[in-house]
């Protein structure tokens, strides 16, 4: 192959073992595929390729992916709007016989037998986005590094369940896994889900220290998604660690110090925090100093 196929908002690459998708970056472009940029999808990360008819005079060429392929999907568990399906190109309705033509190539690399088409694949063969590696949450700022995610409150979003908890950093070796639910949906949020847990009923997410909320203009999917693909593809990748998770950081800018004391002593004040939950969380702060 090796020939380029151009559609709405993305060109796609045929090469002999895979396809390249290179998104648009374009003010009609959607903005998690600008995110994206390019990616690289190997002929043996997908399960099937499809043509259909579109809207309005276009045609719709879809590759399926395998189970457990694309990191990004997989944290996208089925969310997506169909505009925003980066498996999707859709196309002039002239370019159909085109189109028809290089999936009829795709499907010829393709194992015969549907049952190993479909085969949950054994590793990632889709390598997650490049970014972004942070993004601002309702209640707090999402960071991730390469090898610890960290979750710092804000003082005028978060919970006085979090607060107390303190600011929280989760190597990945000490993470099973990531839960996103879309901001387009009520109760949108990012939780990680820590080794060790599973089955176990959790926390509300604006309760619960291993998660973030989303809400209007926080957490959006351009910037969430990709974000938990590439928690869940280095999760995947590290296996299991030994070391504990650590809540807070080690040292921390006075005025961020004095501002959290600040809000801790609104919330006593409420009747949100007990006295001795008020003198701990204050000896713990200035313990940071």
């Amino acid at each position: 192959m090796g020939d380029v196929l151009t559609g709405f908002h993305a060109a796609w690459e045929f090469e002999s073992e895979s396809v390249r998708i290179r998104f648009e970056r374009g003010i009609r472009t959607p903005k998690l595929f600008q995110a994206l940029g390019t990616r690289e999808v190997p002929v043996e990360a997908i399960a099937g390729v499809t043509l259909t008819p579109g809207r309005r005079g276009t045609v719709v060429l879809s590759v399926e992916p395998r189970p457990g392929a694309d990191p990004l999907m997989d944290a996208a568990a089925g969310q997506l709007k169909e505009g925003c399906d980066p498996y999707r190109l859709v196309l002039p309705a002239e370019r159909e016989t085109l189109a028809e033509y290089y999936a009829e190539e795709i499907r010829a690399l393709l194992p015969d037998d549907p049952g190993q088409r479909a085969a949950p694949a054994e590793e990632y063969l889709v390598a997650p986005p490049e970014g972004p590696r942070h993004f601002k949450a309702y209640d707090g700022k999402a960071s991730f590094d390469g090898t610890t995610v960290s979750f710092r409150w804000s003082w005028t979003g978060a919970s006085s369940a979090k607060w107390k908890a303190g600011d929280q950093r989760y190597p990945v070796g000490s993470l099973s896994g990531v839960e996103w639910r879309s901001p387009e949906i009520l109760e949108g949020h990012l939780r990680l889900l820590p080794r060790g847990e599973a089955g176990q009923s959790a926390a509300q997410p604006d309760q619960d220290p291993a998660a973030v909320v989303f809400g209007l203009g926080y957490g959006p999917v351009h910037e969430s998604l990709p974000f938990a693909a590439a928690v869940l593809a280095a999760v995947h990748k590290a296996g299991p660690a030994p070391e504990p998770v650590l809540a807070g950081a080690a040292r921390r800018d006075p005025a961020d110090i004095a501002d959290r004391i600040r809000h801790l002593g609104e919330l006593h004040e409420a009747g949100l925090v007990t006295d001795e939950e008020f003198s701990a969380k204050k000896a713990q702060l200035l313990a940071e100093l």
